[in-house]
């Protein structure tokens, strides 16, 4: 099915079906701290907060919180006994009421091309509602030649209902904590050995030029980000401290389908890279491709990016723009995306969709992508095509979707086809 370019669709059952699809998604649940909480992405002020709790001198507490950062964002500590610059008494009160827990790897998967997805079981029970039990998310390592690059999940499913994206189609359990969003980033530099005592795999896998695995941090994978705004918020603040994972700002990317109140908010209070999914260039079409668009529409999306906090040619927004065969992909779309972004400093991502089962799209054929491409890169902008990564273990851009809905047979019977043909 393609998407008419009259500019005044006549109504249709179509069209008001379309109109009556959900903007988002409700949670399911709630989350439910543990009776011994971990450390881990806890922020300086409540880690401190949390020693003096337990009865650590205040005049202390300072000191205690930096040899704490030390293990954990540096040393990758998940044990208190490991910490031999710590009392044995603190550790042992320590140990009594917190843990370092992150989640635990329940499955992992390295492409042929090196691309590496993990599936994760996040801590504890840890949660209240209707389905309470332990939750899954997906996290993929993807290495190339001058950088590292972790794609973290913010929510188990996710709040949105894109058409053409696989996890859209999740229910939306509940919202990570930013312990979990950080516990993902540890989980990866244990399993590729990013510590200074760590053990890389025997796989042939290499650091970038600046010695760690892990350079770059996006926020692409399960979920919204700007709809669990303050555990992101606190979660890369951490990652970001210089005295611990010490990822620059500038290598970390924000990806939003349009949260439009929460994106100059993101610039202010966390100061990362924003990457925008776009797809379209006429509310007509975003409509249906990001049904979030109805709620706030191009317009207001372009006024938000306009005004993001430290916009600047060194600090460029990145549009995400899935090719979809039909739909978004002529020539005249590429035109009308030029004349959208003109003012904003900018570069254009084009993503060949990675198809699904049940999918009704189709990636747009590669003579017209860089035909798409070329118009784009004429005009002033720079428009990499991304390179598909992780398709034959379904990691890449669209195709997450965890265990908590786990895929039939046939569905993984057809994804692996699909994989196959491409």
């Amino acid at each position: 099915m393609t998407l008419s370019h009259d500019p005044t669709p006549a109504p249709s059952s179509a069209t008001a079906a379309i109109s009556l699809a959900p903007l988002e998604k409700t949670a399911l649940e709630t989350y439910v701290a543990p009776a011994k909480p971990s450390l881990v992405g806890m922020s300086r002020t409540a880690l401190r907060e949390a020693l003096v709790g337990i009865g650590v001198p205040a005049g202390q507490a300072k000191m205690r919180v930096q040899q704490l950062w030390q293990w954990i964002y540096v040393h990758g500590a998940r044990d208190f006994d490991a910490m031999t610059n710590v009392s044995k008494d603190l550790r042992t009160r320590l140990a009594t009421h917190f843990t370092l827990a992150r989640p635990e790897v329940v499955a992992e998967q390295v492409s042929t091309d090196g691309t590496r997805k993990w599936l994760l079981r996040l801590p504890g029970d840890g949660a209240a509602g209707a389905e309470s039990r332990p939750h899954e998310v997906e996290c993929v390592y993807i290495p190339e030649t001058d950088r590292g690059t972790l794609c973290v999940s913010s929510q188990v499913g996710c709040t949105l209902t894109c058409a053409f994206c696989h996890t859209g189609t999740q229910r939306l359990v509940r919202n990570l904590t930013a312990g979990e969003i950080v516990g993902q980033v540890l989980v990866a530099k244990d399993r590729l050995g990013d510590w200074p005592d760590g053990v890389p795999p025997a796989d042939g896998i290499v650091p970038t030029d600046g010695g760690r695995f892990i350079s770059n941090i996006v926020m692409m994978g399960m979920g919204e980000p700007l709809y669990n705004f303050e555990a992101v918020r606190d979660a890369l603040l951490v990652v970001a401290d210089g005295e611990g994972i010490g990822i620059s700002k500038r290598r970390i990317t924000l990806s939003t389908s349009g949260v439009v109140p929460n994106i100059v908010r993101a610039g202010d209070e966390i100061g990362v890279m924003l990457a925008v999914s776009l797809h379209a260039v006429r509310d007509d079409i975003r409509d249906e491709l990001v049904p979030l668009n109805r709620k706030y529409p191009i317009a207001q999306l372009m006024e938000a990016c306009r005004n993001y906090p430290g916009l600047n040619n060194a600090r460029r927004i990145t549009f995400e723009y899935v090719m979809l065969k039909g739909v978004n992909d002529s020539l005249a779309d590429a035109r009308a995306l030029v004349k959208l972004l003109k003012g904003i400093p900018a570069k254009i991502n084009l993503i060949p969709f990675n198809p699904w089962p049940g999918t009704k799209y189709e990636c747009s054929d590669w003579d017209q992508i860089e035909k798409f491409s070329e118009f784009v890169f004429d005009a002033g902008y720079s428009s990499p095509v991304r390179t598909p990564r992780g398709r034959d273990i379904f990691a890449a851009c669209g195709q997450l979707k965890s265990a908590t809905e786990k895929l039939s047979a046939r569905e993984r019977m057809a994804l692996r086809a699909m994989a196959m043909t491409e």
